[in-house]
């Protein structure tokens, strides 16, 4: 694959094309496609990203897809589109069981790679993305696994104010992502729910997003996990059509659950700081909420995802008479991302960080510099996810406790 050249510049741009691949038109898909489409009209990007191609298995709902989002070319088969020549970059949406094979196949074939996280089903398959990886970077490609929610201009503000020392030493860190959707047993068997799909159920889908901010606003690893974990409902009816729009498997019957439906984890960094871990897809009336404190010896720093433009934020060397935690409003220019938006207080919403991602990601192609978070930094995650799951099989017989 050619690198973007200047005589290629997009139309009206006078840049460098960068063009975008992308396997998966469903949620991510969608919340992707915005992304590619709306960075470079807000950012002044040194490359143009363009919307070549997106790949789904239906040809009339990816072309339908195609349409709505505005991708130029439609594929059926991944394999395809990762052979194109006009395909700088391949955008990875999948369920996680297929992370790994289409990684490799991308970067083999010399293409820059975007992976949704959790970045794949297994170690073994993440430490195999990470070499592949490293050895497209001695080529000039990069590879990034996708955590969106370090784009939040808060949680970036937040990781600011740690690194300049704001809270002093870390003491704790509690986090939480609460989600209610499977709450209804009559829910269907998506594939959400399928070990050999999705690797795991509310520790991969959620927990990988709190395990990686965590680690991010600390800037620093945990070392050592004990979890507890709990699958509430066992059997769920299979998906038809009509139910999931996913293509028909049965028209009565259930399947088995063979994902966790909630994880409990504590964790210690390696700086000897504590951390408590929550994610459920039971906690009935949360749709997506996700929050995270930072107690350090000087101050905290708090933030949560239904209030996404606010940053909680208490400096404990101020006299005890006036202090507590005060409202950051993060709308200013100054703020990270925001000096390309909207005047302050004009808040940005949920859509904006996967803007940002491709932004960052532009940038790193632009510069053949190893993006954040790389691929390496979601094998790190996905270690932490493997010894949770280790964890609570050896937590799953409970002592009791005598009257």
């Amino acid at each position: 694959m050619a690198q973007p050249q200047a005589s290629e510049g997009a139309a009206g741009t006078g840049k460098p094309r960068l063009r975008v691949g992308m396997v998966g038109y469903a949620f991510m898909g969608a919340a992707h496609s915005q992304g590619w489409r709306t960075a470079g009209r807000v950012f002044d990007l040194p490359l143009h990203p363009e919307l070549a191609v997106i790949c789904g298995r239906d040809a009339s709902a990816v072309r339908a897809a195609a349409d709505w989002h505005g991708w130029a070319a439609t594929e059926t088969d991944w394999r395809a589109l990762v052979e194109r020549d006009d395909v700088d970059l391949v955008d990875i949406c999948t369920p996680g069981d297929s992370h790994a094979e289409i990684a490799l196949a991308a970067l083999a074939a010399g293409k820059h790679v975007l992976c949704e996280k959790p970045l794949a089903n297994t170690v073994a398959e993440a430490e195999a993305m990470v070499r592949a990886a490293d050895e497209a970077a001695a080529r000039g490609r990069t590879a990034m696994v996708g955590f969106n929610y370090r784009r939040v201009p808060a949680t970036a503000l937040a990781r600011r104010m740690v690194a300049e020392g704001r809270i002093g030493t870390l003491r704790h860190v509690r986090v939480s992502y609460l989600q209610d959707w499977l709450v209804d047993p009559q829910f269907p068997l998506t594939w959400r729910l399928r070990r050999e799909q999705a690797g795991s159920g509310s520790l991969g889908d959620l927990g990988a997003h709190i395990v990686d901010l965590a680690q991010y606003l600390a800037g620093e690893h945990l070392a050592g996990v004990s979890a507890l974990t709990e699958t509430f409902v066992r059997h769920r009816p299979l998906p038809t059509a009509a139910t999931s729009g996913l293509a028909a498997v049965s028209a009565a019957g259930t399947g088995e659950v063979t994902v966790d439906d909630a994880a409990l984890f504590t964790g210690r960094f390696a700086s000897g700081a504590l951390a408590s871990f929550e994610a459920t897809r039971y906690a009935t009336g949360r749709k997506n909420a996700l929050r995270i404190e930072l107690n350090g010896e000087r101050g905290s720093l708090a933030f949560d995802l239904e209030r996404l433009n606010e940053l909680s934020y208490h400096d404990g060397t101020e006299p005890g008479t006036h202090a507590g935690f005060r409202r950051i409003l993060v709308t200013e220019p100054d703020h990270p991302y925001l000096d390309a938006w909207w005047p302050p207080g004009h808040g940005l919403g949920y859509e904006h960080t996967f803007v940002h991602q491709a932004r960052d990601l532009v940038h790193a192609v632009a510069e053949g510099r190893t993006p954040d978070p790389s691929f390496a930094d979601g094998l790190q995650v996905q270690r932490v996810l493997a010894a949770v799951e280790e964890s609570a099989e050896k937590n799953s017989v409970y002592t009791p406790i005598a009257a």
